[in-house]
């Protein structure tokens, strides 16, 4: 079939028609009014030969006057793919011959750059998509414009967009020339600009039932004749929104705060992951006293803080509680929240966001014995985590009488329910650590600056992920002749050299023994440990092997850290007793503690991935048992489904293939989302957009100062550190980062993120190395492009670019 009525075409058709026309059959379909017009289909194109008797023949049907000329292709005006603009459209066509090239026209824009760089940047394969084309008789609109059914900007689902200009609707998708812009929610306005008050009515109510039909927010081009007729022209899907909190029965507003990037995830969770995740911090933060409920939101962890800021009691402190582990971006928006007066505090309201009376006691006693236990004899608190980590890690081991799938999943249920007896000789170690680390800033305000307490804290002992950073840094230099074997392989190829055994022994089967349970997003069951693919390992090697000045070497860097900061000690404490005595003794010892027990911060998830890894290796296991019976496609398979659904699989043979399926198209499309919203209102309000803009005036990126010093190189933009190449010298710049991305700071210059928290993980690594840090900087991965010189100053919080990006260093990972 070469030439089809759009009027016969269905939603099902897409590989025929492509995006636009299924939608516009769609319209037609639903009784929208939409220009009539045929669809030259992908089988034409595939045949590259235009087929002309049977276009000039609908076109004759038609009227053979003026029509629009449009691309349509397989992967356009998809669910995260809109393709705007990025292929030709064709207007005021008549005649045949114009017709003809006009269809040839869209037929090779389908591999112009700016297709094929969207459609790559996307993860499309360009050799499976097909151009269809569709002709439509011409509208003379009076006015025109586009309707979004949310508003893009905030996500705010009440409310409705639209802009709109006199004449073509091009001259407001191309952004040609000024628009009006309207807002519709349900407070009436003055008519004002190009659309009357009954058009924006009649646009309102087009909106509602498209969206209705759809099942999920619409971008739609609209255009109205001379005879007040509103003419659809296209509807999809809005593909920038973040999806929706879960609705909610209570009529009040809620609030969500993103919980990922506390551990420097901002990456989708698998169903699997998610569905432990929820469990174990929900449970975590009850033991300290506090009930959260943990969302599923676009697959991230969001956690609803409704009910503490709604509390009288916790409102009070929950700015600065999120100081810690949230930053400054969530403390700004939750300022935002606070001063909403639809998040008030209620009278005798729901207090089960807050501490109960009995558990919060219970809580507070531990801590306090905790903590000051370990501040006051920080050697022994050392000694009884690590040796709390070892029971762990033996603990955590299979039995050896798992035989059956059941057994295996019986214990799977048990470890997700197990509570953790070592929990205490761990946690508050860790605490005390962190508050010896906080508080001196507080008592050396107009004495010493944040940066000098930065200094302070660099070079810190006691870090897992520093040990493992340097361990592996060891290991690239004792690599002797297989250097040039690590340098010009692909790490994905060293990797299965490695796990076939054909790799020459330089050291990694004993890395991995100790390190092989980690990996970038590692908190997600859902992920493969560096034992299962050690890629990013071989591609940090690399990195390593490519410093070439000693003194640039990571333990060389890391021991003058530790130098400074000793030195840095002494010097400010000596000040401060000098002009505040009390304040600078107090200051002095927490500083020092802090020194002690702050590099602990990293043994607790350290930890706590020995139980992850073998429920991973026993959900693997279930999953090859349930692909041998056909239930899955494969056995990791099993990472999208939850433990409930893995029992009805195992106990009933429920066949879950379906259901893996649409997840995994889920999971795909959530995984090229670049910014993930720090909170959430539940009418899906993107708090932080609604916040004033902060800005230099000049150019500079403003952060906030994480790690003194001050440098200035080649920016190398990072999303995937598992092929990443920094080179020595260049400045990492990224979404967020966990422990699995700190090898990538031994040969980095400088970091800067998009999110964090002073104490997080990448900022306390960069100050152990002694480089600068500056994070929260809004869009720095966009902002900034590979090869742009920047000047970091992690002492002022500024990230300042200098010129355009270098295109030689462009493209490359």
């Amino acid at each position: 079939m070469h030439v089809i009525a759009l009027s016969e075409v269905t939603d099902a058709m897409t590989a025929l028609v492509g995006g636009k026309a299924a939608g516009l059959g769609e319209l037609i379909r639903h009784g929208d009014q939409v220009p009539d017009g045929f669809c030259v289909t992908t089988e034409a194109h595939r045949l590259g030969v235009v087929p002309t008797a049977e276009v000039v023949a609908a076109y004759q049907r038609l009227g053979a006057g003026p029509v629009a000329v449009r691309s349509s292709a397989t992967a356009e005006d998809l669910p995260d793919a809109s393709f705007a603009g990025q292929q030709d459209t064709v207007l005021d066509v008549t005649g045949t011959d114009e017709l003809i090239a006009a269809i040839e026209k869209c037929w090779a824009s389908l591999h112009s750059d700016r297709a094929t760089a969207y459609r790559d940047a996307r993860g499309i394969d360009s050799r499976t998509v097909r151009m269809a084309v569709v002709v439509q008789r011409m509208v003379r609109p009076t006015v025109a414009g586009v309707l979004f059914t949310a508003n893009p900007l905030t996500g705010r689902r009440d409310e409705m967009a639209v802009d709109a200009a006199a004449g073509l609707g091009t001259t407001v998708v191309d952004g040609a020339a000024a628009v009006d812009h309207y807002i519709l929610d349900d407070i009436t306005r003055a008519e004002a600009g190009c659309l009357t008050s009954p058009q924006l009515a009649r646009l309102r109510a087009t909106g509602e039932r498209l969206q209705a039909h759809f099942g999920c927010p619409q971008d739609v081009e609209w255009a109205i004749d001379a005879e007040d007729v509103l003419w659809l022209l296209q509807s999809r899907p809005i593909t920038s929104l973040f999806p929706a909190p879960p609705s909610s029965e209570k009529p009040l507003p809620r609030v969500y705060l993103e919980f990922g990037h506390v551990q420097g995830m901002l990456q989708p969770v698998t169903p699997m992951g998610m569905s432990t995740l929820r469990r174990q911090i929900a449970a975590m933060l009850a033991a300290l006293g506090v009930r959260v409920e943990i969302v599923d939101i676009g697959g991230r962890l969001y956690g609803d803080l409704t009910d503490l800021a709604r509390d009288r009691s916790s409102r009070k402190r929950l700015v600065k509680l999120l100081a810690v582990d949230f930053g400054p971006r969530a403390q700004a928006v939750m300022q935002h929240v606070l001063a909403d007066p639809r998040f008030a505090p209620t009278s005798g309201g729901d207090r089960r966001g807050g501490a109960s009376g009995a558990a919060s006691l219970r809580t507070a006693r531990r801590a306090v014995a905790g903590i000051l236990r370990a501040l006051a004899r920080p050697e022994a608190a050392r000694t009884r985590m690590f040796e709390a980590v070892e029971q762990l890690r033996v603990s955590s081991a299979a039995p050896a009488d798992l035989r059956t799938t059941g057994d295996r999943l019986r214990f799977v249920q048990a470890q997700d329910a197990d509570a953790d007896d070592t929990a205490d000789a761990i946690m508050w170690p860790i605490v005390a650590g962190m508050l010896a680390a906080a508080l001196p800033t507080a008592l050396l305000k107009g004495v010493a600056g944040p940066d000098e307490i930065h200094t302070v804290l660099g070079g810190m002992p006691h870090n897992v992920t520093i040990e493992m950073d340097l361990a592996l840094w060891r290991l690239a230099q004792g690599v002797g002749d297989h250097r040039r074997l690590l340098l010009d392989t692909p790490p994905a190829e060293l990797a299965a050299r490695h796990l076939h055994g054909t790799l020459p022994d330089i050291g990694m089967a004993a890395f991995l023994d100790v390190y092989g349970h980690r990996g970038v997003a590692e908190v997600d069951l859902g992920v493969p440990r560096w034992a299962e693919d050690p890629t990013p390992v071989f591609a940090a090697v690399a990195n390593y092997l490519r410093v070439t000045d000693p003194q640039q070497g990571p333990d060389q860097r890391f021991q003058r850290a530790a130098s400074a900061a000793e030195t840095a000690l002494e010097e400010l404490v000596t000040r401060a007793r000098r002009r505040r005595p009390v304040r600078g003794r107090l200051a002095g010892f927490l500083l020092r503690r802090a020194r002690s027990l702050a590099g602990l911060r990293e043994a607790g998830k350290f930890a706590g991935l020995y139980p992850l890894r073998e429920t991973r290796r026993q959900l693997l296991l279930i999953g090859a048992d349930l692909h041998a019976h056909g239930l899955l496609d494969q056995p990791d398979d099993i990472m999208f489904l939850t433990l409930d659904e893995v029992h009805t699989a195992v106990h009933q043979g429920v066949d879950l293939r379906g259901t893996v399926t649409a997840r995994r198209a889920v999971h795909r499309r959530e995984l090229r989302r670049r910014t993930v919203p720090v909170a959430l209102l539940s009418d899906g309000t993107d708090v932080e957009t609604v916040l004033p803009a902060a800005s230099t005036g000049d150019g500079t990126l403003a952060g906030v100062g994480a790690s003194a010093g001050r440098v200035t190189g080649p920016a190398r933009v990072v999303h995937d550190p598992g092929t990443a190449h920094v080179e020595p010298g260049e400045v990492l710049v990224a979404a967020t980062t966990d422990p699995g991305w700190t090898p990538l700071f031994l040969t980095a210059a400088a970091l800067v993120t998009e999110t964090g928290a002073i104490m997080a993980h990448g900022p306390t690594v960069a100050r152990e190395y002694g480089i600068p840090a500056v994070i929260c900087v809004p869009d720095a991965t966009r902002t900034i492009t590979t090869g742009q010189l920047v000047t970091v100053d992690g002492g002022v919080g500024t990230v300042t670019p200098h010129g355009p990006s270098t295109p030689e260093r462009v493209g490359r990972p």
